[in-house]
């Protein structure tokens, strides 16, 4: 995983040039700038779902047919009470590219979802390229960025009015979290602190990692659980240990009815808080 971290990023260093040698991030960012407002993220109950769609997964393989539509899941997912959905947009290992997180954004600003662009990004033209794209939050993976990086991914992502969720793997982020990233001040989007229990050596998720490192996580930060979430009862068990949101994607891409599973998730959560 580790390799497979640093080859993503490597990755996302070459999209982010070779795309700023099209645009220069000065018109990236005006562009931006001139795009609708972001929806804000929806944060009012004890418990949330930020709901994903992904193509492909490198463990998993395909989740749906190549020309799938996106509309009917993520609609769905909408339907279903999600905060937000998450959409990936790395092209290699997930299939994704920014129209469709642009297409998922257009047909979720009438329900007030706002979409999050999950990806491994390196730079803030990235963080641009989300809001102009119709993005209302991107993910930003710590293991992939100094602190000055995040410093100025942060920065942008204020800029551009975008929520932000900072993944953590371990206590070696946790520790550098909580140095860098003092909460937002009142009036600015939310900065959500993710814990992902996957393991980086074995690939594996090890959901006893959510409750292990909950109460090492910065406070005034909402708290998302990742990765492992299938059932109702994984979200209540994160709920019950100090998360008030969690980001699940495999369980509801294999799901026949996924508005009924984001709905049976959200109640399990805040039945348990």
């Amino acid at each position: 995983m580790k390799d497979f971290l640093k080859e993503m990023a490597r990755s996302s260093r070459e999209r982010a040039d070779a795309a700023r040698s099209r645009e220069p991030f000065a018109a990236l960012r005006e562009r931006a700038l001139r795009a609708p407002p972001p929806l804000p993220l929806r944060n009012g109950s004890s418990f949330e779902l930020i709901a994903e769609y992904k193509r492909r997964s490198p463990s998993r393989g395909a989740l749906v047919s190549k020309g799938t539509y996106p509309g009917r899941r993520v609609e769905a997912y909408a339907r279903g009470g999600a905060a937000a959905v998450s959409v990936l947009t790395e092209p290699t290992y997930f299939d994704g590219r920014l129209e469709q997180l642009a297409e998922c954004a257009a047909l979720l600003a009438p329900q007030g979802v706002p979409v999050m662009r999950k990806d491994f990004l390196v730079d803030p033209y990235q963080v641009c390229e989300a809001r102009a794209a119709g993005a209302g939050g991107v993910l930003l993976i710590m293991r992939l960025l100094s602190d000055a990086q995040l410093g100025e991914m942060r920065d942008c992502a204020r800029e551009m009015g975008l929520f932000v969720l900072l993944e953590l793997f371990d206590a070696t982020d946790i520790v550098r979290a909580t140095k860098a990233c003092p909460p937002n001040a009142a009036g600015e989007a939310p900065l959500l602190i993710g814990l992902n229990c996957r393991d980086l050596e074995t690939l594996e998720t090890v959901p006893a990692r959510l409750a292990e490192f909950a109460a090492e996580l910065p406070r005034g930060c909402t708290r998302v659980a990742e990765s492992g979430l299938g059932t109702p009862a994984d979200c209540a068990g994160a709920a019950r240990a100090g998360y008030g949101m969690a980001l699940v994607g495999g369980a509801l891409m294999s799901a026949t009815d996924p508005e009924s599973v984001v709905r049976d998730m959200l109640e399990a959560g805040r039945a348990a808080t």
